[in-house]
């Protein structure tokens, strides 16, 4: 048994903290903004009822629920699924949290967990992990309850190291898709060229239907094309096939799915551009490598969010 501490309970924190729940062996604690009445997770559809409508069941997360990192105890393990940008937000909590040295599993978007949290946490104790599941947190309920709906399985992908063994161990027996991996970098990478393809949505204000034009599909392949020639630079291994399996993929998902940044931008959040595309733009330049195609989506989406 391990007590597990989930920093940021959106839609990953709440999906990653349902499969946990399913182990049967952790005692979990949610470390959040604002307080929950109840945290429900709607998991992946079973199949369809007669008139249907999908049936989709749900878990009450029993867990110990915090606002302030000053009433936290140490725990076993400390999971930050908060967005990329707030890492001084949830380096807030460590103190407290890791008192006794817990390793911290960074759940986030991008490929720069280590970079991003070195300046709060001994880096032997940080985990970088991927996580890939397509989830969205519903606007809370009159009833006061907070939704998530997991659409599809969870993978999380670490590197092949005792505390990443350690980090799948937690989900044994759980519908989470948890392994080691031997080169995490390309793992990384491959999940970014998928998210820089994200970032039209989101600049359309369309969801993931919109990849299914001819014109827009051309545009999200160079803006892959672009990462892909930036993470061999950076030491992954991406195939010339990688642009035209992302928009497949794309056009394979359903066509009114939003992903998170698209979700942000209507929502008025912070959102994380930096971490999916901003990030291809800047190590394209150490790299001395155009990427046209990034620079003009960054440039667009943050001017179009610092005017709106």
């Amino acid at each position: 048994m391990a007590r597990v501490a989930v920093v940021g309970v959106g839609a990953i924190g709440g999906v990653v903290a349902s499969l946990l729940q399913s182990a049967g062996r952790h005692q979990l604690v949610l470390c959040v903004r604002r307080p929950l009445k109840e945290l429900v997770v709607e998991t992946p559809a079973l199949g369809l009822r007669s008139d249907m409508t999908e049936i989709r069941p749900e878990m009450r997360i029993d867990a110990t629920i915090l606002t302030q990192p000053e009433e936290a105890q140490p725990v076993d393990w400390i999971v930050v699924a908060t967005k990329a940008y707030d890492a001084a937000g949830a380096a807030r909590w460590f103190e407290w949290l890791g008192a006794n040295k817990a390793p911290v599993a960074i759940l986030q978007n991008g490929v720069e967990h280590r970079e991003r949290f070195a300046p709060y946490v001994d880096e032997d104790r940080i985990v970088p992990v991927i996580v890939d599941c397509p989830a969205e947190r519903r606007p809370t309920g009159s009833d006061g309850i907070d939704r998530i709906a997991q659409r599809g399985p969870m993978s999380l992908k670490v590197a092949k190291t005792d505390t990443g063994a350690a980090f799948v161990s937690l989900f044994a027996d759980t519908a989470a898709d948890a392994a080691i991996v031997d080169d995490w970098t390309t793992i990384a990478w491959r999940k970014l060229c998928h998210n820089a393809a994200g970032v039209l949505p989101a600049l359309l204000l369309q969801p993931a239907g919109v990849l299914r034009g001819d014109a827009i599909g051309d545009v999200a392949l160079d803006l892959v094309r672009e990462c892909v020639t930036v993470g061999r630079a950076a030491g992954a291994t991406l195939s010339d096939s990688v642009p035209e399996e992302v928009l497949a993929a794309y056009r394979r998902s359903a066509p009114d799915s939003i992903n998170s940044l698209h979700a942000d931008r209507l929502a008025g959040r912070p959102m994380e551009i930096d971490a999916r595309n901003g990030v291809i733009v800047r190590m394209g330049k150490k790299h001395r490598i155009p990427t046209p195609a990034n620079s003009m989506a960054v440039a667009l989406l943050e001017s179009m969010t610092a005017t709106s």
